[in-house]
C-alpha cells in the first residue's frame, strides 16, 4: 500500500515534462560520457575540461533531484519542473563550451531553433548567431569568438524563457487566490442568507390580475394583504415565505451555469506545454463568480435596477434569471480568458519565433 501510494505521488503534477527532463538527463549524459572517452584531456579530473565535465555532471545530478517526487512536494511539482529545466540549460551550456568546435557544429541548428523562439527578430545576439550559422553552413569554420557569442545568445534566450514561465506562474498564483477569495464570499453570502434570511431576502412582490399582491421567493409563494399600506404585515408574509436554502439554490444554479460557460469556452482554450494548468484554473473562477453574480443579477433586479424587469411572477422565473445572470458571468471572466491567452502566447514565444523574412512578409 505504501509503494502505490509513494508511486502516485511520483506520478502527481507534470509528470510528462518530468519524464521529459530525465529523458535528456540521460542523453546529456550519455554524451558527456562520451567526450570523456574520446578526450584524455576530459578524463583528468584536475584539467580544465575535466572540470568542466564535473560541473555538467552536477548540474545533472541536480536537475534530476529537483524534479524527484522525494523533493518536490505535491504543490510544488510545477515550480521544480522549471528549477530542473534551469539546471538541465546549465549542463548543456557547459556542454558546448567543453565540446570541440567541430563537436558544436552539429549542435548548431538546435541552438538557432532555441534562440529564433526566444529573442525577439532584431535581438543583436540572435542576429550573431543566425550570421554565424550562415557562414558555418557555406564551408567557414567556427572559431571560439563564434562559439562565444552563441554560448551569450543561449545564456540570454534561456534566461527569457525562464522568466516568461514566472510571469505563467504568477498570473495562475493570482488567479487561484482571487478564485479561493470569491469561493470564501459566496459560501459566507449563502451561509448568512439561511441565518438572517428575512434580512435582505430574494423575494418579489408583483401584483396578479384577478389572485392580488404575492411574496415569490426563490422556492416559495403566498399571497399579500391587498392593503399595501399594512407593511408590517407584508414585511412578516416575506420573511416567513422566505427559505433559508434560497441563497445557497440561486448560488448552486448559477454555478451550474458558470459550468456550461466554462464548458464552451474551451473550444477557445490553447492548451500549454507548460507545466501550470491555467485553462482548469480559468475554468474553477468562473464557477464562484457565476455563484456569486446570479445572487447580484437578482438582488439588482429586486431594486429596480433594470428597468420593465422590477416583479418576478413565479420561483420559476427567479431560477430562469439566476441562470441568465449566473452564465452572464462570462462578461467579466472573458477579461481573464483574454489576458490568459496573452501570457501563454507570449510564454509560449509564438512571435518571437518567426525568422527576419517572415517579420516582414506583410499579413504574418
Amino acid at each position: 500500500m505504501k509503494d502505490w501510494l509513494s508511486c502516485r505521488r511520483a506520478e502527481a503534477g507534470s509528470w510528462e515534462l518530468r519524464e521529459s527532463i530525465r529523458a535528456r538527463v540521460s542523453e546529456l549524459r550519455a554524451i558527456l560520457d562520451d567526450r570523456e572517452a574520446a578526450d584524455a584531456e576530459a578524463a583528468d579530473p584536475e584539467s580544465k575540461k575535466g572540470k568542466l565535465l564535473a560541473d555538467a555532471r552536477e548540474e545533472l545530478q541536480l536537475a534530476e533531484e529537483k524534479i524527484s517526487e522525494h523533493h518536490s512536494g505535491r504543490y510544488k511539482n510545477a515550480s521544480h519542473v522549471i528549477v530542473g529545466q534551469i539546471h538541465l540549460d546549465a549542463a548543456h551550456n557547459i556542454l558546448l563550451r567543453l565540446s570541440e568546435l567541430h563537436d558544436v557544429v552539429p549542435m548548431l541548428p538546435g541552438a538557432l531553433a532555441f534562440v529564433r523562439e526566444n529573442l525577439q527578430p532584431d535581438d543583436p545576439r540572435r542576429t550573431r548567431v543566425e550570421k554565424i550559422t550562415q557562414r558555418v553552413s557555406e564551408g567557414v569554420s567556427l572559431d571560439e569568438e563564434a562559439r562565444e557569442a552563441l554560448l551569450d545568445a543561449m545564456g540570454a534566450a534561456r534566461q527569457v524563457n525562464i522568466r516568461e514561465k514566472m510571469r505563467i506562474r504568477s498570473f495562475v498564483y493570482i488567479v487561484w487566490w482571487v478564485m479561493l477569495g470569491l469561493t470564501a464570499i459566496a459560501i459566507a453570502v449563502a451561509v448568512l442568507g439561511g441565518i438572517s434570511r428575512g434580512a435582505l431576502p430574494l423575494c418579489f412582490t408583483p401584483e396578479q390580475s384577478g389572485v392580488g399582491r404575492l411574496a415569490v421567493c426563490p422556492l416559495d409563494m403566498a399571497r399579500l394583504p391587498k392593503d399595501p399600506a399594512r407593511v408590517e404585515e407584508t414585511r412578516k408574509i416575506v420573511t416567513e415565505t422566505t427559505r433559508p436554502a434560497d441563497y445557497l439554490v440561486v448560488e448552486l444554479v448559477g454555478l451550474v451555469a458558470a459550468c456550461i460557460a466554462a464548458t464552451v469556452t474551451l473550444r477557445r482554450m490553447r492548451g500549454t506545454t507548460t507545466p501550470f494548468g491555467v485553462p482548469l484554473t480559468l475554468a474553477l473562477l468562473k464557477l464562484p463568480t457565476g455563484a456569486l453574480t446570479a445572487v447580484l443579477g437578482i438582488l439588482l433586479m429586486r431594486g429596480a435596477f433594470i428597468p420593465g424587469l422590477t416583479d418576478l411572477d413565479s420561483p420559476g422565473q427567479i431560477i430562469a434569471w439566476a441562470i441568465v445572470f449566473g452564465y452572464a458571468q462570462q462578461l467579466f471572466t472573458h477579461l481573464v480568458d483574454n489576458q490568459a491567452q496573452s501570457v501563454l502566447s507570449t510564454g509560449g514565444n509564438s512571435k518571437t519565433h518567426r525568422t527576419p523574412e517572415e517579420e516582414e512578409k506583410p499579413g504574418t
